[in-house]
């Protein structure tokens, strides 16, 4: 059943609304870091296949190969650009920091951002880092692509906050404080006593506060979003996450939880991950993802939710555009799963075959205004979706 009765828009319209609007997503992990794939990279693929490395163990090698085909190479840029425009938005949520070893966390985010920093540099006329709401508005009005720097994990802080200061002034914005597993702040989704924040944690909410940087708990066990509301005297945010009383999933939230970061003045984006939004088929379909926008609508109302696809390419999970081989292990044999996502969660290449229909790679985010004008959200409500809401928490939080 949708949402209403009839489509408030033809496809036509629909796509007219999307190019005209202000679209962002919330949660685009890859964008700077898996979201091009030339010969060069699939040559230098083939080679470290055949040397024995694990997935694990190239994705920063080709994260770093995108920032050289980018700066020196015009095809790469061009090859980039076009997936940009095809996408339709405006501005992107960007990760920097996500499961690894604490003792690699911090260089690998130093690393992440100074291979954004050289992309957007390479594209000046393109490209831009956002880092206030002004830049918002000035990327939709330009044509600009606007990049937004986050974290998914807080551990390359380590145990010294001034390195939220350090991070913030390489544009650092949004900071999820778990990604799943117990940190120095508190536990994540997957997790085995899913405990609440640490004192550590509350003081680090308390400097995210005082930089005026959002405070992101969409990886986070439900207690750390609870304690992070109690901590916090900004809003609290869910970039990327589903609705558990629609498919039930550790990623997933509470209505209760969801109705709070709505009292709360925050917002709830909503992935795109086949795993997370239902647990019947192999193909998931928008209708799927609609049915997590509806509901999340109907518990904490028109103005609080948004989306954040957390997917870049085809796959079960956030995937990025790089094309592993099929028998390349994902992990070098005995090394400590930091993801934490188990079997249980659906996100192993074991699942490589789960994907959403009308959702290939970011070229196709179009297709996700289309779905909402069919199930029946006016113009109005859908410019709120696609990135009104974003935006108003983005500017009473960070300006």
């Amino acid at each position: 059943m949708a949402y209403r009765d009839k489509a408030s828009l033809s496809k036509d319209e629909a796509i007219k609304l999307h190019k005209e609007a202000l679209v962002i997503d919330s949660q685009q992990p890859p964008i700077t870091s898996g979201s091009l794939f030339t010969d060069n990279m699939r040559k230098a693929l083939d080679g470290w296949y055949k040397d024995g490395l694990s997935q694990a163990e190239t994705r920063g090698l080709l994260s770093n190969m995108i920032a050289d085909e980018i700066q020196n190479d015009q095809d790469a840029r061009n090859q980039y650009l076009d997936l940009w425009e095809k996408s339709g938005v405006n501005i992107a949520s960007g990760t920097y920091a996500g499961p690894a070893k604490m003792e690699d966390a911090y260089q690998i985010s130093v690393n992440g951002i100074a291979n954004a920093i050289s992309i957007i540099n390479a594209i000046p006329e393109k490209l831009m880092l956002v880092t206030t709401a002004d830049h918002i508005i000035e990327a939709h009005e330009t044509g600009k692509y606007g990049i937004i720097f986050d974290f998914q994990d807080t551990t390359p802080f380590g145990t010294d906050l001034n390195k939220v200061d350090f991070f913030y002034n390489l544009g650092l914005r949004v900071v999820q404080l778990t990604y799943n597993l117990r940190n120095l702040v508190g536990d994540g989704c997957t997790e085995i006593h899913k405990s609440g924040l640490s004192y550590f944690g509350k003081e680090l909410v308390s400097k995210l506060n005082d930089m005026k940087m959002l405070v992101d708990v969409s990886h986070c066990s439900e207690q750390v979003g609870w304690d992070s509301m109690e901590t916090s005297n900004a809003p609290v945010v869910i970039t990327h996450s589903s609705s558990a009383a629609v498919c039930k999933h550790d990623r997933g939230k509470s209505d209760k939880l969801a109705k709070a970061i709505a009292d709360n003045g925050g917002f709830f984006g909503v992935v795109i991950i086949p795993v997370f939004i239902q647990d019947e088929t192999p193909n998931a379909t928008l209708d799927h993802w609609a049915l997590h926008i509806e509901h999340l609508v109907n518990v904490m109302g028109i103005d609080h939710v948004c989306v954040g696809t957390d997917k870049m390419g085809p796959g079960p999970g956030t995937d990025s555009l790089f094309e592993y081989p099929t028998e390349m292990p994902e992990t070098k044999i005995g090394a400590f799963n930091w993801s934490g996502f188990r079997e249980e969660h659906r996100v192993s290449p074991k699942y490589a075959d789960w994907k959403i229909e009308g959702y290939n790679d970011f070229g196709d985010w179009p297709n996700l205004t289309i779905k909402l004008a069919e199930r029946g959200f006016n113009e109005e409500e859908i410019r709120k979706l696609l990135g009104l809401n974003y935006l108003r928490v983005y500017k009473d939080v960070i300006g």
